[in-house]
């Protein structure tokens, strides 16, 4: 079998089991996994969706991971699965797949699919219904998503690096963010950062200029920076595609106090929201600690995004830029739980702020650690 370079065979012996107990119930003989993210956290390895693949987990037989030959190598050498059949580029995967799956027995079974998985179009599912007439396709849900929310010891490790690399990279762009630098320069400076200090080779995230109140994820622009500009900077490093998450503003000058006001409000406000997230507390009434006091304190007239959502693994080919698996908003009635990681954001008034935040036992840890406020530039 292959070696992962961070998690052990224990660790996907230990999500394998996890998963199977979550298969049982749905009484399904097997389950099709092709998210890449779903694969990688199964499996060891995922790979982008140019041709299709999948990963196979049957109840009682042992897996397979079908994919494009090309890719057949690292597969083999990165994952725990042993049985790698593989298909040439222009051949259609669907015969290798149910000849696998008839060797096992099972092309009359119950198999469990993620109906909502953007792995798998309209046109895929009717090749696969048609190719297994006499298979039982079974929604599971985000099943595998859902296992995810509750990190390991060994992936809680990778997101504090994740967050150490955050700290550091956006104290290394906000230092090139002077009057008559460039955007580009900041972007250029954390992905730096990222690679120096063992991350992923991976975009930096969201970094935009303003004089305005609401650039939030505007697009990058190509102007030099100027006196009185606020440079937004969202980091999303990650190692082994485990991402931790930070936003700061750099102010070239000094923030109007309209600004400096809303950034307080914001720090007061997610400073009781962060102390709030516990084992057992409903996600809503976390949410609406700051929901409700921006609204209150005048900052916005609605809130209409929510105010935080799952970290975690992101696949590098994957089209989610973020994980909504859980979030949090006024209608999530679901509790807090030990070993859940959060992206906790707030923006208003010209003001962003945010941190990556884990769920332990004894209450809330902070993983990014930077002061929280502005980062003022001249």
């Amino acid at each position: 079998m292959g070696e992962h370079p961070y998690f052990t065979r224990e660790e996907y012996e230990a999500r394998l089991k996890r998963l199977k107990s979550r298969m049982d119930p749905a009484r399904v003989d097997a389950a099709l996994f092709d998210e890449i993210e779903a694969m990688i956290w199964v499996a060891g390895f995922g790979s982008s969706a140019n041709r299709w693949r999948c990963v196979v987990i049957p109840m009682a037989a042992d897996p397979f991971f079908l994919i494009r030959a090309l890719d057949a190598g690292i597969c083999r050498d990165r994952s725990w699965i042993e049985d790698v059949p593989t298909y040439r580029d222009w051949e259609d995967p669907i015969p290798v797949l149910v000849a696998n799956l008839a060797e096992r027995g099972l092309t009359g079974g119950r198999i469990g699919l993620d109906f909502e998985s953007y792995g798998m179009s309209i046109g895929r599912f009717a090749a696969l219904r048609d190719a297994m007439p006499d298979a039982e396709f079974v929604d599971l849900g985000p099943v595998v998503a859902e296992l995810r929310l509750i990190k390991s010891p060994a992936e809680i490790e990778l997101l504090r690096r994740a967050a150490a690399i955050a700290d550091q990279a956006t104290l290394d762009a906000a230092a090139v963010c002077v009057v008559g630098g460039y955007q580009r320069d900041a972007s250029k400076r954390a992905q730096m950062t990222f690679i120096e200090m063992g991350g992923d080779p991976y975009r930096p995230g969201p970094i935009t200029a303003g004089r305005g109140w609401n650039f939030l994820h505007a697009p990058s622009g190509d102007e030099p920076l100027e006196k009185g500009d606020v440079v937004h900077i969202e980091l999303t490093p990650r190692i082994h595609g485990y991402s931790s998450r930070i936003m700061r503003n750099v102010v070239l000058g000094t923030p109007e106090p309209e600004r400096q006001r809303a950034m307080d409000i914001l720090i007061e406000l997610q400073d009781r929201q962060i102390a709030a997230m516990r084992p057992g507390a409903i996600a809503a009434d976390i949410d609406a600690i700051l929901r409700q006091g921006v609204i209150a304190c005048g900052l916005r007239d609605s809130y209409d995004n929510i105010t935080g959502y799952t970290l975690g693994l992101y696949g590098d080919a994957g089209p989610r830029t973020s994980d909504f698996t859980r979030i949090l908003h006024p209608g999530a009635h679901w509790a807090m739980e030990a070993g859940m990681v959060f992206h906790i954001y707030a923006s208003a008034g010209g003001a962003a702020i945010s941190e990556t935040v884990l769920v332990t036992e004894d209450g809330p840890e902070r993983l990014t650690r930077l002061p929280r406020g502005f980062i003022l530039n001249g």
